[in-house]
């Protein structure tokens, strides 16, 4: 029999057996031990946690005749077939390379005939994300309308990329990037089921670059076995992964706290001529430098260990997409040795920043506030005139380029509830704690949605910049909507605005509202807001109670209510 790779012949087969996902696993063999079975899931997770393994357990347990305490058997004609992959009910397809419409219409059309030999027909959907819209569209229709007996099991490393209609039709399941010491325990345990032995320096540095995947820890471990006499060694280790050896991490790093160029340049220099990979050996650095980070005793200021993974961190991402790694591996090798910290301790006396700069600081900050309101100025004089040079604005302040829609805006305001707004301010938390980008937590932490409806919330920010640089993140708004779908069942659009623009538009809006209602309330569209009169807002004695509640929604966190 030809050899087979360790990641197949070590595949899960039993939820019990999946590494690092015990949440998932218990999740899914309850829905099997109580015949709880919903008719689509949706597995999102890093690549090589066990997305797929898991998908065929749950094939097989639920179809698996033999199954006790959600396990199945392994050892019956279904759960050989569906291991061996040729069972006729279970179908497995990879949606990079079928991600039309067709494709996903003769799913829909074979799925309405119930299953030959199983309980269940499964239909295994990897990389779902890559489905076109049309062909996502196809999904969700039958999504909407399952048949009996039909089991969609979708999985994704993108998960921001599913449509939020698709994200609310099926149970999710987030599969963790599993940790270096279960990768390394399960990599010692496979060794010793194959008699091998090791060094457990080894296993480490090949659990490390795994990065969270079991599936590149077992195909590493692969190649270190095809190098190996016999038993994995460091050095098979470090040579498999382009990993860096301490000895001369520590090295290079000496050389960096001294802000020795030279033997810098030629540590780096010994390791590109022993073959290491350029990126690898950064994020190595990364690793050194947080663990200098965590020493007792530093031999020099934090802020500059700071600097320096920020250059190690800019440096990565310029690695990724260049071929002349070794180049820029150098000229961040320079930066790190020519950073000086703020204020150096040297001994027991410390070399302080010189008096002036931190008024010349103050003095640039003046300048720079200066020209922000030259340019405002500018810009408020470009849009009060028009092309013969008249003022066009009649005396009020008109923007360049606005960011939002004033008619969106007035539709939120015409459909928002308190009960909406008060879910989003309750789920908001949540919501920025799903975005794991510091740059993004920081844009939404403080934050709060002001209005809300079923389609729409509106989220104001301190500053016009703030407000406008969130609207141009269709990315970021998408993931909003999604997360929302997912934590209270809807997935509005947000509408981002500053806070001055949202009082004055609020304003604009009540104040049409009772403008329209003095006029006859004749359930005409005004002509600004574009909305029906039935929720106008009036301010005479002929307010009903529904016009008094719409009143309060709007402006509900403002509103403060005592009972006597």
């Amino acid at each position: 029999m030809s050899y087979q790779a360790l990641y197949r012949k070590y595949r899960s087969q039993r939820f019990d057996q999946m590494v690092g996902q015990e949440v998932v696993s218990t999740t899914l063999k309850n829905a099997v031990i109580n015949n709880q079975i919903s008719h689509a899931y949706l597995f999102s997770g890093p690549r090589g946690t066990g997305k797929t393994s898991a998908a065929k357990i749950f094939a097989k347990a639920i179809n698996c005749p033999n199954q006790v305490d959600g396990e199945p058997c392994n050892e019956c004609f279904i759960c050989e077939s569906i291991s061996k992959g040729n069972l006729d009910d279970v179908i497995e397809l990879d949606a990079a390379s079928n991600n039309g419409v067709d494709e996903i219409r003769e799913i829909r059309d074979k799925s309405t005939y119930a299953p030959s030999v199983a309980k269940y027909k499964i239909y295994i959907i990897d990389e779902v994300h890559m489905l076109s819209t049309g062909a996502f569209n196809a999904l969700l229709k039958t999504l909407e309308e399952p048949t009996e007996n039909v089991v969609f099991i979708l999985a994704t490393t993108e998960l921001q990329k599913i449509p939020a209609t698709i994200l609310s039709r099926v149970q999710r399941f987030e599969f963790k990037s599993i940790t270096t010491p279960a990768i390394e325990k399960h990599l010692a345990e496979v060794l010793d089921d194959e008699s091998v032995e090791y060094d457990e320096e080894a296993l480490d540095v090949i659990a490390k670059s795994a990065e969270g995947g079991m599936r590149d820890a077992l195909s590493t471990l692969d190649q270190a076995l095809s190098l190996s006499d016999g038993r994995v060694t460091l050095e098979d280790a470090l040579l498999v992964t382009g990993s860096i050896s301490s000895q001369a991490m520590d090295a290079y790093v000496s050389a960096i706290l001294n802000f020795d160029t030279d033997n810098a340049l030629a540590e780096l220099d010994i390791l590109f001529d022993q073959g290491k990979n350029m990126l690898r050996f950064t994020e190595d650095l990364m690793f050194a430098l947080r663990d200098l980070l965590l020493r007792d005793h530093l031999e020099v200021d934090k802020n500059l260990i700071f600097d320096w993974i920020d250059i190690a961190s800019d440096s990565m991402q310029t690695l990724k997409s260049s071929a002349q790694t070794k180049i820029i591996a150098d000229v961040m090798t320079i930066k790190m040795t020519n950073t000086r910290p703020s204020q150096v301790q040297t001994g027991a006396s410390m070399v302080e920043i010189p008096a002036n700069v931190e008024s010349e600081i103050a003095n640039l900050r003046d300048q720079v506030r200066e020209l922000e309101k030259m340019i405002n100025n500018a810009s408020l004089n470009m849009a009060t005139t028009d092309s013969n040079g008249n003022n066009s604005n009649n005396g009020s302040s008109v923007k360049t380029s606005a960011y939002y829609s004033r008619e969106r805006v007035f539709k939120v305001l015409g459909e928002a509830t308190n009960e909406d707004r008060l879910s989003m301010i309750n789920a908001w938390d949540e919501l920025v704690a799903h975005f794991t980008r510091p740059s993004e937590q920081a844009l939404l932490n403080n934050t709060i949605p002001v209005a809300a409806s079923k389609n729409f919330v509106v989220v104001t920010f301190g500053h016009e910049n703030l407000a406008r640089k969130i609207m141009s993140n269709k990315t970021l708004l998408a993931q909003v909507g999604n997360h929302l779908s997912n934590i209270i069942g809807m997935s509005p659009e947000m509408i981002a605005l500053s806070e001055n623009d949202w009082q004055e538009l609020r304003s604009e809006y009540v104040a049409n509202r009772k403008k329209q209602a003095r006029v006859g309330g004749d359930n005409q569209s005004t002509e600004t807001s574009g909305e029906s009169s039935d929720n106008v807002l009036v301010d005479d004695a002929s307010n009903n109670d529904s016009e008094i509640l719409e009143f309060k929604n709007l402006l509900a966190e403002k509103i403060i209510e005592i009972e006597d």
